[in-house]
């Protein structure tokens, strides 16, 4: 503490348990935190290597936080760590559309950046459904996908280069500015996805778009179940489609964000899907033609082209409001696994097993395009009888998601919910080989200790 207080102005520096239980922990339900013994709210890469080399020294746990909106739980403190903010590092730095990148600190929230590049005439992609609110840090940490991914690919795709503070508190710059380069290894690909255990982003310079796009042309489909529409999006793959997003809702989603925003989806269908068309002239009406088609054989009980624009933005933002209007029924715990596109439909049979095996409401929502299924399985407050099914369907689904030659996390990340589900899907040769990784690039293990490769039991 006496070498915190050295080196930070003392505004940056939180120590009053009150004002540090806030940001104890991310929106992952019933995962583990701690208390850290301060917060350092860093506004500078300056202020980020004076809490690294004090913690480095002491061999003091640090973890970094962006916006708090992760749902794994890599951002949740550990008992005497250091916590880092960095959401007041939030400054747009560049946008440069001749060289189509733009340079951020870690805080900028998502939508801030792609508002920012708009004005320039340039378009940053990667569009998680926490965008008004989760960082680009964040982002960056889980390797985070979005609705538009499917075809547009993840933030992975567009990390062209990073800032970071590692080891003792050196500041080390990996990537690179241009469109190519292939000098050493990946190390700026390494960071991105590692959830803060390798060190701590300060900045990031990422991949632009041109921003002009053709218009969008939506189809929807209602279905009187979920693997008739996972059939949908299986045949959507093998016409060879690649839409510009592919989005399913269930009932359970539609009828909550009814309760809340009053907008009438839940009276039509059990499940809706979304299908998406950015594709120009007589290509992409052709795409959208495809898009009906599949969705008629597969068994949909109405499909139309929306002619609508207004309506069919209604709709896709109906999908952003889903995960918060279920939060409105009780404690959500959510997951986010990703199966081969050709396994929807039976991922989605094993998912509404798994909640009638287990007594446990399931909704769901999906990148369904790219496989990227997120049920959210959801208690009433303090059921605890509940919680433990919910843990259990949890479970199911994981071991699931693998034995069809999935993932346990798309773009939610590991934290501690899923260390056991990563275990399973990675085995001990692969594992020690993050572990030689980590320990090499960390070999004072302060880096978000626990998270991700750690105990992967319960």
């Amino acid at each position: 503490m006496a070498a915190l207080r050295a080196g930070l102005d003392e505004q940056r520096l939180l120590t009053d348990p009150d004002s540090v239980a806030r940001f104890a922990h991310d929106e992952a339900e019933w995962a583990p935190f701690g208390k850290p013994v301060a917060v350092v709210r860093a506004t500078s890469t300056e202020d980020v290597v004076t809490a690294v080399r004090a913690c480095a020294e002491h061999r003091v746990p640090v973890v970094a936080r962006g916006a708090g909106t992760g749902l794994s739980g890599g951002a949740n403190a550990i008992d005497g760590c250091v916590l880092i903010s960095l959401a007041d590092m939030n400054r747009v730095l560049e946008i440069n559309p001749r060289e189509q990148l733009a340079v951020v600190q870690p805080g900028v929230v998502n939508d801030d950046l792609r508002a920012a590049c708009r004005e320039r005439g340039a378009w940053y992609p990667p569009d998680p459904a926490s965008s008004p609110w989760s960082t680009i840090g964040g982002n960056v940490a889980t390797n985070a996908g979005g609705v538009c991914c499917v075809k547009y690919g993840v933030t992975r795709d567009y990390v062209l280069g990073l800032e970071a503070v590692v080891g003792d508190g050196e500041v080390v710059r990996l990537g690179r500015r241009t469109a190519k380069g292939v000098a050493g290894y990946d190390l700026c690909g390494l960071f991105v996805g590692s959830e803060g255990t390798l060190g701590v982003v300060t900045e990031i310079t990422v991949k632009l778009l041109p921003g002009v796009r053709a218009p969008e042309r939506t189809v929807v489909g209602y279905f009187d179940s979920l693997v008739p529409a996972g059939e949908a999006v299986a045949a959507v793959a093998a016409a060879g489609v690649v839409p510009s997003a592919l989005e399913l809702l269930d009932r359970h989603c539609l009828k909550a964000v009814d309760d809340w925003k009053n907008m009438g989806l839940s009276d039509e269908a059990e499940v809706l899907l979304l299908g998406r068309s950015d594709a120009p002239g007589a290509a992409g009406e052709e795409e959208v033609a495809t898009l009906a088609r599949c969705f008629d054989e597969a068994g949909a009980t109405w499909s139309a082209v929306s002619t609508d624009q207004h309506e069919a933005d209604a709709l896709f933002a109906a999908r952003r409001l889903a995960y918060p209007a279920l939060e409105r029924l009780g404690p959500v715990l959510t997951e986010d696994v990703c199966v081969p596109r050709a396994a929807v439909p039976e991922m989605l049979a094993r998912i509404e097993a798994a909640a009638r095996r287990h007594d446990t409401l399931i909704a769901n929502i999906a990148h369904a395009g790219d496989g990227n299924l997120h049920p959210l399985i959801i208690t009433a407050p303090g059921d605890d009888a509940a919680r433990q099914r919910a843990q259990l369907a949890f479970d199911d689904i994981v071991d699931d998601a693998i034995a069809l030659g999935g993932t346990v996390t798309g773009e939610h990340g590991v934290g501690l919910l899923k260390r056991r589900g990563l275990h399973a899907e990675l085995g001990q040769a692969v594992v020690g080989m993050h572990h030689a990784v980590k320990n090499a690039l960390d070999p004072k293990g302060i880096f978000n200790p626990g998270k991700v490769f750690g105990d992967p039991g319960r």
